[in-house]
């Protein structure tokens, strides 16, 4: 009887960009979108959209987790306390960054080992393909759908899978 691994995402801990450790079990009861995130990628401007659901939905029991990874090109390069800098200054970010990992590869981190068993709309299941994939998460932290980069947080299919779970 070999562990299967998390089942959940709150059984995870992660670091925060400050270093700080977090367990995601302080998400259990709240509605997540868990991004892979860069500041000098294509899909960059997305950070004002997912600002903009975190502050449309917090109250309800919604959050953002922001995720930076630089395994696409490099488009992630800053340290810690830059990405923070980069966030808060061009698109007010307040929802909650981590330290940057890899959501792919080797040493993918074991959160995107569970996020990226689930398939997309579309029936592909798999390794992360670019920054800015997006995992809804219910209120239980079990992954429910999933949005590749092209699905920007302005589209109706993610913002009526957020309010379905609300």
């Amino acid at each position: 009887m070999g562990d299967a691994g998390p089942r959940s995402i709150h059984e995870l801990e992660l670091p925060r960009l400050n270093g700080t450790p977090e367990s995601l079990s302080v998400y259990a009861g709240k509605v997540v979108l868990a991004v892979n995130v860069a500041s000098r990628c294509g899909y960059t401007p997305q950070y004002a959209g997912l600002q903009a659901l975190h502050e449309r939905y917090s109250d309800r029991g919604f959050t953002v987790l922001g995720f930076p990874c630089n395994q696409f090109l490099h488009q992630e390069p800053g340290s810690s306390d830059q990405i923070q800098q980069f966030c808060s200054v061009n698109f007010g970010v307040t929802f909650p960054m981590f330290a940057k990992l890899d959501v792919k590869g080797p040493n993918r981190h074991p959160l995107y080992a569970v996020l990226s068993e689930l398939a997309d709309d579309s029936g592909k299941a798999g390794g992360v393909a670019w920054n800015f994939e997006k995992f809804l998460i219910d209120r239980e932290g079990q992954t429910v759908r999933r949005f590749r980069s092209k699905v920007t947080p302005e589209d109706a299919r993610l913002v009526g899978a957020i309010e379905s779970l609300l």
